[in-house]
Parts: C-alpha cells; sequence; structure tokens
C-alpha cells in the first residue's frame, strides 16, 4: 500500500505535468499566430533577424542566424500540424539552397541544419538529405589539421588590427552536429573524425579549472600553439559570457549524445555545475548576459542563454540519472515558466511577431541589445518540445 506521502508526492508530479502540458499547448499555439506575423513583416527574399527601434530587421541567406527561422517553423509544425506553418516553413528552406556550398564561415550547421535537419527529420525528403551532406563537406574546407581545429571567422582587416591569426570560438561546437549526423547518414566518415578532433581540441583549450571556457582561442594553425585566450562578446577576457557557457554546455551534451565518449559528458555535467552553482545565476534561472557582468543585479539578462540552458539540461537529464537528473528537469522548467512570463514572453500582436523579448547579442559590439532574437525563440521552441517527449 502506498503511504500518504507517496500518494501526495505522485498528485504533485501529476498536476505539474498537467501544468507543463498547459504551459508548452499555450506557446505552441502563440507560436503560430505570432510567426504568421513574423512571415508578413519579412520580405519573401530574406529572413528575420531582430526586432529593434519598432522595426523588423531582416537578413540576407549568408547571416549566421539563417537557418533558425525555418527550423522554429519546422519545430511549430511539429507540434501543431498546422499545413499553413508547413508551408512558410518549405518557402523559408528553399532561400537557404545556395548556402550548402558556401565555405565563409564556420557556422553552417546553424544556418543549415537548424533548417534542413529538422525538415529531413519530418518529412524524410532525400534531396534534404543530400544538401545536409553537401553543406557539411563544404564546413570541413575550414578545418586546420595540424591545430585540429575549425577555423570560425576569416581573417580581414579589422581582425588583422585585433591580432588574430587564427581564431575559433566556443560556439563553433554547435556546429559539429551536422557534421556528426552527416556520418551517421553518408559514407564519408571524415565528418565525425573532424568533428571529435575540434571536441577535443576546444576541451583541452578552451575551459578554465572552474569550468566556465573562454570565448576565443586564437591558434597558429601551422603548429597548433595557443597564442592567446580572450573574448570578443563578453566583458571581459576572464568573464564567463553566459551564452558562450550555454553554446558549450550543448555542444558537449550533444557530443556525449553521438559518441557515449565519457569525456564530453563529464565536461558537460562541470559545465552545468559551474552556471548551476553560480551565485550570480538568478532565481528565475534566466542569465545576466555575462556572469559577473558590471551593475549585477541590474544588468541586462539574456534570454537567448536561458533558451539554451533549457534545452542542454533536458538533454543532459537523458544521460544522468536521480538526483542529478531531477535538478536539470526541475532547472528547464523552471526556465521555461520564466520564459512564458509576461517578463519575457511579448504580448500577442508585438515584438515584431517574435515570441521572446530581452536577448543580448554583443554589448561590446553594441549589437542587438535587448531584442528579440531567432536563436532564443528556435532553442525555447526546441525545449518545449523536449519536455514534451522525454518528461511528460
Amino acid at each position: 500500500m502506498l503511504c500518504f506521502s507517496s500518494l501526495c508526492a505522485m498528485a504533485q508530479k501529476n498536476k505539474n505535468s498537467l501544468a507543463m502540458k498547459k504551459l508548452i499547448a499555450d506557446n505552441f499555439e502563440f507560436a503560430v499566430k505570432q510567426y504568421r506575423i513574423l512571415e508578413k513583416n519579412t520580405a519573401q527574399d530574406s529572413l528575420p533577424r531582430t526586432f529593434e527601434k519598432n522595426r523588423n530587421k531582416s537578413s540576407d541567406i549568408y547571416w549566421w542566424c539563417s537557418g533558425f527561422y525555418p527550423g522554429s517553423l519546422f519545430y511549430i509544425y511539429e507540434y501543431t500540424k498546422n499545413p499553413i506553418i508547413l508551408s512558410d516553413a518549405k518557402k523559408r528552406l528553399a532561400l537557404l539552397n545556395p548556402v550548402q556550398n558556401y565555405t565563409g564561415n564556420h557556422d553552417l550547421g546553424f544556418m543549415m541544419y537548424c533548417s534542413y535537419g529538422n525538415a529531413y527529420r519530418l518529412l524524410k525528403d532525400p534531396a534534404y538529405k543530400d544538401i545536409i551532406v553537401q553543406s557539411s563537406r563544404s564546413l570541413i574546407t575550414r578545418y586546420r589539421p595540424n591545430a585540429k581545429v575549425i577555423q570560425s571567422w576569416d581573417i580581414d582587416e579589422e581582425m588583422k588590427k585585433k591580432g588574430f591569426i587564427g581564431p575559433v570560438i566556443i560556439d563553433n561546437m554547435m556546429n559539429l552536429e551536422m557534421l556528426e549526423w552527416a556520418s551517421q547518414n553518408s559514407n564519408d566518415k571524415s565528418f565525425a573524425a573532424i568533428a571529435r578532433n575540434h571536441a577535443n581540441t576546444t576541451l583541452k583549450n578552451h575551459f578554465r579549472s572552474d569550468y566556465s571556457s573562454y570565448h576565443v582561442v586564437d591558434y597558429n594553425f601551422s603548429t597548433g600553439e595557443v597564442r592567446k585566450k580572450i573574448t570578443h562578446q563578453g566583458a571581459a577576457d576572464e568573464s564567463a559570457w553566459s551564452r558562450g557557457q550555454t553554446w558549450g554546455l550543448y555542444g558537449y551534451t550533444m557530443m556525449y549524445r553521438f559518441t557515449k565518449d565519457p569525456a564530453y559528458l563529464k565536461l558537460a555535467r562541470n559545465i552545468a555545475k559551474f552556471i548551476l552553482n553560480h551565485p550570480n545565476l538568478p532565481k528565475d534561472k534566466v542569465p545576466y548576459w555575462d556572469f559577473v557582468a558590471p551593475g549585477i543585479p541590474n544588468a541586462l539578462r539574456d534570454v537567448s542563454s536561458a533558451s539554451l540552458l533549457a534545452s542542454s539540461l533536458l538533454e543532459l537529464g537523458q544521460y544522468t540519472s536521480g538526483n542529478e537528473k531531477q535538478n536539470y528537469i526541475d532547472v528547464a522548467g523552471t526556465i521555461l515558466k520564466s520564459l512564458s512570463s509576461p517578463a519575457y514572453r511579448a504580448k500577442e500582436g508585438t515584438n515584431g511577431g517574435y515570441l521572446l523579448m530581452h536577448s543580448v547579442g554583443t554589448i561590446p559590439g553594441n549589437n542587438e541589445i535587448d531584442v528579440p532574437l531567432t536563436y532564443a525563440d528556435y532553442y525555447f521552441l526546441e525545449a518545449l518540445l523536449r519536455y514534451k517527449k522525454w518528461y511528460l
């Protein structure tokens, strides 16, 4: 016979599950309405980027965020099965076709896997698979074998002035998912080999003893020597830029999914420990833009970091157990509730059609500050779906 406390615990769990189901359903209903507005506000030959100064700002297909809007549409379609959303998704996806041959930066994973990866997963069109594999071929042109990393940015005059010769950023971990997938779905195993070399080199050089990460490591690509470790978007070279920490958490959790390498899981758990135990993580679990940003507690939050954190923790919960697993789920749930509140979720018909407010692109670069961003919405929708699939 169940004891009274067990019955109470079960009743509370059922109540929490019903509340989360309602929250998820409400967010996807809201997403359909908002993204129809965003679709109408975006020129047919471009892709959404942000909404600032009361106007929508779009990008061309080669902006690093170009894949997030089609990817978000596919997430919305996955939950709602709304045919209008599917039509919008296919139309915007087609714009990205030329990007499969682009070699101008390391962000092809964001651009092509978040878009075509979701499209293929849901629709199984073989043409989409071919495009993902070709995109992977384009991405590995940036692999520097002597240093065993994928080069992030090209060295233009601005980069030269800043003293860069071989920049690799923590964000690059996110683009390895496409390479791992391409090896699983083709006869070319070099994609996965390159992804693992890059992950191993980043593990060795990007992280401090407390498992926070630097934003940029500058390499000598000929020798593999580390020249310097700095920030480009954080508060200081030795600070912990919040989105950078969540790029790393997501990236190594994902790499464990593909490889089952215990070193990746260990690192992911330690990154999570750094984030979740940090004294400057707010009660609502929506991080400041940097964990040691000037002006805390009045510093800006970064909702994109929160979305990433929720999605990452939900996957990390798949590879852990007991209290640790439950803690990840609970924190992710707190984040989803926070982001669904009026403090962070836009009112219907506002915000240019985006779902979430208060993301931060780059404060040092004075760009996209306290605005909606496509990737904040994307990882929010992904986290909602992950919660529904794995924990309800």
